[in-house]
């Protein structure tokens, strides 16, 4: 999902499902930003009022206390509104879209404009809605004070562009500091949250190699066995002890060369064949030659998932159709295979779930995969855009 249309700061961590720890300051719920904006204007409005009312001003002098609050009252709600104006402008606009982006000229430049576009709304507000609630407010005390002496109409707009920009800049400062504050935290969080995934998925393939290493060896004994008794067997010992071997030794790489990756695939597919016999129409398409670098088991998971739940529920001719290509770093794999009417494969095995993370975690935004299914049908379309720059480590990802 894009979050840049909604402003948030988190439009560059969009994998990103963080637990917070404060949620009145970080949680992006409704409840919680309602009432962390609320919060946070009531406070600024009761510091202003206060100011205000404490300012000296020969209107306010020896006045009372309430007094004092009723006279600046609509001055400290009027010029709320170039206050938020500019506070929000920063945080949905500004921060999101050109600070987070790091253009950081364009979000200067458009602070500048910002700040001067708040000064002018201010300055207009006080020369008309403003002044003519002060009067009548005056006028209500004292027919005397309400006439007395006034700045000239150049001075009275000068000023009242400074003193709106004063209050603006500042409560727009504060408002930017929390935003930029609440970004940089679940960066910080994503950053930590995809490292403790991509570990995960490593605990997850070493799990799988514990097993298959001591098959492994026990296999490199079978193999010396059956040499002299069938060479059908001996030849399905060695293609099932290469599969265990790339996935022991080749599969806690960062990167190997795509060759590899197909060559297992071919002899998966050997062994699931010798299997089925006559009785499986197997289509298979693959890149004669390649050294593109790609991350290891990323694409077996499929095609065991074509045999276990296509092949191995079908009575009736099993079918199983698999094309790889590669163009210019861009390697498509569509994978078809026949299942049984009414069959729902119901939820995806933890292979199909590791290589979702691992495609997550090494081509981030540079994959697409799309898994449908129908009622005699299953369909894979993977397609990846690979790093071309073989030396390239996907491990600090």
């Amino acid at each position: 999902m894009s979050w840049a249309q909604s402003g948030r700061c988190r439009i560059l961590f969009k994998n990103a499902n963080i637990v917070l720890s404060l949620p009145l300051i970080f949680s992006n719920e409704r409840r919680w930003r309602g009432i962390r904006h609320l919060s946070f204007w009531t406070v600024w409005f009761v510091f202003q009022l206060f100011i205000y009312s404490f300012t000296p001003s020969p209107v306010l002098a020896g006045r009372g206390f309430w007094t004092r609050v009723y006279l600046t009252l609509p001055d400290t709600v009027l010029f709320l509104v170039p206050q938020l104006f500019l506070a929000y402008s920063l945080m949905y606009g500004v921060i999101p879209h050109l600070v987070i982006r790091r253009r950081y000229t364009f979000a200067l430049a458009a602070s500048i404009a910002l700040a001067a576009l708040t000064a002018l709304l201010s300055a207009a507000m006080s020369v008309t809605v403003i002044d003519w609630v002060r009067y009548n407010m005056l006028r209500s005390i004292s027919h005397v004070v309400a006439s007395g002496p006034h700045a000239p109409r150049s001075v009275a707009i000068g000023l009242a562009m400074l003193a709106g920009l004063r209050g603006a800049t500042t409560i727009g400062g504060i408002a930017a500091a929390i935003k930029l504050m609440k970004c940089f935290y679940e960066q910080q969080q994503a950053a930590l949250l995809s490292e403790k995934e991509k570990v995960d998925a490593e605990l997850q393939m070493l799990k799988a190699q514990l097993h298959p290493h001591f098959l492994f060896n026990t296999l490199n004994n079978i193999y010396s066995l059956t040499q002299e008794v069938s060479t059908k067997a001996s030849g399905l010992v060695m293609a099932l002890s290469t599969l265990l071997r790339y996935i022991l030794y080749e599969g806690d790489k960062s990167l190997v060369p795509l060759n590899k990756e197909l060559q297992m695939i071919r002899e998966y597919l050997h062994l699931e064949s010798f299997r089925y016999g006559e009785s499986l129409d197997l289509s298979v398409v693959l890149p004669s030659d390649s050294s593109v670098p790609i991350a290891p088991l990323l694409l077996l998971p499929f095609v065991e998932n074509a045999f276990k739940h296509g092949a191995s529920r079908v009575i009736e001719r099993p079918w199983i159709s698999i094309t790889v290509e590669l163009t210019n770093q861009i390697l498509s794999m569509r994978l078809v295979n026949g299942k049984k009417r009414g069959d729902d494969a119901g939820q995806p095995g933890i292979g199909i779930v590791n290589v979702r993370k691992r495609l997550a975690l090494f081509y981030p935004q540079r994959h697409t995969l799309q898994i449908s299914e129908e009622d005699d049908v299953f369909l894979v379309n993977l397609r990846i855009e690979l790093y071309a720059d073989g030396t390239r480590d996907l491990s600090d990802r």
